[in-house]
């Protein structure tokens, strides 16, 4: 191991026994066809005394009830792995809905909170040929525990990003920003002067939807919910691109009519919130419009209202970035495509991380209830 890797991971000895860092190793490593792909450690390398810090849970319930700082212990390297830094990573809603045991995947449990974020690698297994030390990675799929110091992982659970990008842009990229970029590309074929509306506009997602589409002439009506500090908020999207920014009652209101004389109908809804409020999205679909639902924060189902399919043609798709990166799990082409789109916005300043708290890995009780607050616009992003 490289004098790097030995300084960043030789924290103390085991304090287990060997057959209870065994034991241990194996009850982190079991996966279940029915769950997340979670690589806690690798498959391929032995127990060893060298240790990370970790968010640990080993039930599902409330994140400050079940969340632990603890050190777990790392494997050696095997030859198709590598020994990552993790640097920064974020604190996402689902993240919160794995923990609390709600989300579609769940990992074997015990596990390491956290499916985004951003690592460099320390050290590479003799076998490894896409990676090098020193090169920034983020993770392909959900699940893999980044709420951590350090990890030994298999070369194929990460990919590679430019480091000379913003260290918060890199670990927040692959969720929201990936989500925003899809949405956009794949269910309408959008041109310069088309219209895009969207609730929960000031969420991550909805951030990075503004900018992106403002990077291809394309308008954006985003609707937030009312609160005190709504006019700092809406002076804030419309600085990073947004068209117009209304609020939520405005849906109902024949100001509406007014809006659409100088911005054309959208001909594409996206519906992170579900409840009223996707159905007044709907409403003002173009004929043959698609709503794409992606998330449901108020809890409530989408109502469609039968003149909106009869008459208005109106598509209904959902979509789950996780499940677009595990179908394509095997054309690199297209996620690599992708995030060299995303990562080129990010060096002309036209696609920025949302604004974020930046909290330290031992304060992480404070980040997870900040995190958990209503009208919560700053993201918590624990930095390693």
């Amino acid at each position: 191991m490289s004098t790097l890797a030995m300084t960043l991971l030789l924290h103390t000895a085991c304090p287990r026994s060997p057959t209870a860092c065994r034991s241990l190793c194996a009850a982190l490593l079991r996966r279940s066809h029915r769950r997340a792909h979670v690589s806690h450690f690798s498959h391929s390398a032995r127990c060893s005394s060298k240790t990370c810090s970790a968010l640990l849970y080993r039930n599902h319930g409330e994140p400050s009830q079940v969340v632990q700082f603890e050190d777990v212990d790392l494997p050696s390297v095997g030859a198709k792995d590598v020994l990552v830094k993790m640097l920064a990573a974020p604190i996402n809603p689902s993240d919160i809905n794995m923990i609390q045991g709600t989300y579609a995947i769940l990992p074997d449990l015990p596990a390491v909170g956290g499916n985004e974020g951003v690592a460099q690698v320390v050290e590479v297994g003799s076998h490894v040929q896409s990676l090098k030390a020193g090169d920034w990675v983020i993770p392909r799929d959900a699940g893999l525990g980044t709420w951590r110091t350090a990890a030994v992982l298999p070369e194929v659970d990460v990919i590679s990003l430019p480091s000379d990008i913003p260290l918060l842009s890199a670990a927040t990229l692959g969720v929201n920003p990936c989500t925003a970029f899809r949405m956009l590309s794949d269910f309408e074929d959008l041109k310069a002067g088309d219209s895009v509306i969207q609730n929960a506009a000031n969420s991550g997602v909805g951030q990075a939807v503004i900018q992106i589409a403002a990077a291809k002439g394309i308008n954006t009506i985003n609707v937030i919910r009312d609160r005190p500090e709504f006019k700092q908020l809406s002076d804030r999207l419309k600085a990073i691109g947004a068209s117009h920014v209304i609020k939520e009652e405005a849906l109902r209101r024949p100001e509406m009519r007014e809006l659409f004389k100088t911005c054309p109908r959208p001909k594409l809804a996206l519906n992170g919130v579900g409840g009223k409020s996707a159905t007044e999205l709907l409403r003002h679909l173009q004929v043959g419009g698609t709503m794409v639902t992606y998330g449901g924060m108020a809890k409530q189902p989408v109502t469609v209202p039968v003149s909106s399919l009869i008459f208005k043609d109106v598509k209904l798709r959902g979509f789950w970035v996780t499940q677009w990166k595990r179908d394509h799990s095997h054309d690199e082409a297209a996620f690599r495509a992708m995030l060299d789109e995303l990562c080129s916005l990010i060096r002309q300043g036209k696609l920025t991380a949302p604004v974020c708290t930046e909290v330290g890995l031992q304060d992480y009780r404070t980040a997870l209830d900040s995190a958990m607050l209503p009208f919560t616009s700053a993201k918590q992003v624990l930095v390693m």
